[in-house]
């Protein structure tokens, strides 16, 4: 054996160690857009949280009214919107709010999702063919206009848009579990908790949940651009989250009415969400593409 060989073969076991989770990190790493995405987040979330520490504290004071509408400069990094208010804060501020409902209706369309979705896959019959019409019956209504009507109707709020957003985030996540789930049912350690007399609910909590796990995540991560979409566009109709607390909806919304003349009013916000959707679908893509390689287009 060459000396050369000896470090690869030496090198064999230990790979063969590795379980899943180690080569869908590889696989993740290896995809730079999901990876820069990921950094964005971090950066942003933990702006986010500590926004008091390098910012205004309270993003609606207006203490420049005499210096309304200035530009971005050294003083004022996003410039002072119409009425003085810093406008960096306002941005950082509006961050939170986006990401708040994005991971809050996020986490109820799981919660709605996951059971459904494993009842349809895992009974079949009449159970799916109920749970796919209701399926049907969310997806043939558009989200913005059932969202527009229900947010006139409530006035709006940050609780009225979580539940619009879970309202209609949970069919991705239910079709994926059902596909997932369906996979399963036939498996082996399925068949042998069947014939041991475990209950079907048992084999759903114990067995076919937890092997759909990759699914569920990756459903979670790309809801959240969808319910910071929804909030934006009704915050930006006025029916979303209520004045004065900041929202990048808001935000662009009061900005067009500047925009041909004070360029940093619309160009700000709309930069942040567009950046902040468009990081959280790459960051998804990339789990996905990293939990279930069989997607990838390769």
């Amino acid at each position: 054996m060459s000396s050369d060989a000896l470090p690869e073969t030496l090198a064999a076991p230990s790979a063969r160690e590795h379980g899943p989770l180690w080569f869908a990190v590889q696989r993740f790493l290896e995809n730079r857009a999901a990876v820069a995405s990921g950094i964005f987040l971090v950066l942003l979330i933990l702006a986010a949280i500590f926004a008091p520490l390098f910012t205004k504290p309270d993003p609606n004071a207006q203490d420049y009214l005499t210096k309304a509408l200035a530009f971005p400069s050294a003083e004022f990094w996003f410039g002072v919107d119409d009425i003085g208010r810093d406008f960096f804060a306002r941005i950082i501020y509006g961050a939170r709010v986006s990401l708040s409902i994005g991971f809050l209706a996020a986490l109820f369309s799981v919660l709605i999702g996951i059971p459904l979705g494993a009842l349809a896959g895992y009974f079949g019959g009449w159970v799916d063919w109920l749970i796919m019409r209701i399926i049907e019956l969310f997806s043939v209504v558009p989200p913005l206009l059932a969202a527009m009507l229900l947010g006139a109707l409530t006035r709006g709020g940050f609780f009225t848009i979580i539940l619009i957003s879970a309202l209609f985030g949970w069919v991705q996540v239910c079709l994926l579990v059902r596909a997932q789930v369906r996979a399963f049912r036939e498996k082996e350690f399925v068949r042998a908790a069947q014939a041991l007399g475990a209950s079907p609910a048992y084999i759903i909590r114990r067995h076919l949940i937890p092997n759909s796990l990759s699914p569920i995540i990756v459903g979670f991560v790309l809801a959240i651009p969808l319910a910071m979409m929804l909030e934006a566009s009704l915050s930006f109709l006025g029916i979303g989250v209520p004045p004065p607390t900041p929202s990048w909806g808001q935000m662009i919304n009061t900005g067009l009415d500047f925009m041909f003349f004070y360029w940093h009013m619309a160009v700000f916000p709309t930069a942040a969400l567009a950046l902040t959707v468009l990081a959280t679908t790459l960051f998804g893509d990339g789990l996905r593409d990293a939990l279930d390689p069989t997607l990838k287009g390769r």
